[in-house]
């Protein structure tokens, strides 16, 4: 990162390091040091970018006001977290990896998506979280994957369209870019059957939990709050 070479450049220059003496310097010599402001700069928003941040990705036929993604977002916000939930396409035509990818890839581009980034992800989102990090090679710190599931067809044909393309064959990959995933699953899913989930959080969790009539763990079995999750921030 750029503001670390400049810390480095720093030290050569004023042959000092980053100590309270050294802070002295900073403060005489800021005001005619052009690349000293540069360099406070970039050391400011470095600090801004290694903080936490937070997304929540809906489902299949889903939004961002649906389930208990609303909830979760006013959760993180009343502990004055920086919380995002995207509206990706849905709809059979609409909803695809390429689309939901190029939405994704802003948050890539302006740096929301990091290395301290934390996702929470249901239904379908989760695959695509993991295909979307791995081809993109992207790291992040956390992964809470609600009700996830990989190559499974047979909710219906709408559903099949638009999950086909979600899925990929490398899900264990995933583990080379976040070592701390959380799955959530239930054991009376109506739309996938509890092995299909069982094994998706086999493959790929560090922790995983079964909830006994959890359902599809969405405002259909009665999750518009979903308190669990609040351990993992």
């Amino acid at each position: 990162m750029k503001f670390l070479k400049l810390l480095k450049i720093l030290k050569k220059k004023w042959n000092c390091s980053l100590s309270i003496d050294s802070g002295k310097i900073l403060k005489k010599t800021i005001k005619n040091d052009k690349m000293l402001m540069e360099l406070i700069n970039f050391i400011l928003k470095g600090l801004i970018w290694l903080k936490n941040n937070y997304l929540i990705i809906h489902g299949s036929f889903g939004s961002p006001f649906v389930n208990w993604i609303p909830w979760l977002r006013t959760e993180l916000e009343k502990k004055n977290l920086e919380v995002y939930t995207p509206d990706f396409p849905t709809g059979v035509g609409y909803q695809n990896y390429d689309n939901w990818s190029k939405l994704l890839k802003t948050y890539v581009e302006s740096k929301i998506l990091n290395e301290n980034t934390i996702i929470y992800a249901h239904s379908i989102a989760p695959v695509f979280i993991c295909k979307f990090l791995v081809e993109n090679k992207i790291k992040v710190k956390r992964l809470v994957f609600v009700c996830g599931f990989n190559n499974y067809l047979g909710i219906n044909e709408e559903y099949d369209a638009v999950n086909k393309s979600m899925y990929f064959d490398n899900l264990e990959d995933i583990k080379q870019y976040c070592d701390d995933i959380v799955c959530y699953y239930s054991d009376n899913d109506p739309y996938v059957k509890y092995n299909a989930e069982k094994e998706f959080a086999d493959t790929i969790s560090t922790e995983q939990y079964c909830i006994h009539n959890g359902g599809h763990l969405n405002t259909e079995s009665n999750y518009n709050e979903f308190k669990e999750l609040l351990k993992n921030i």
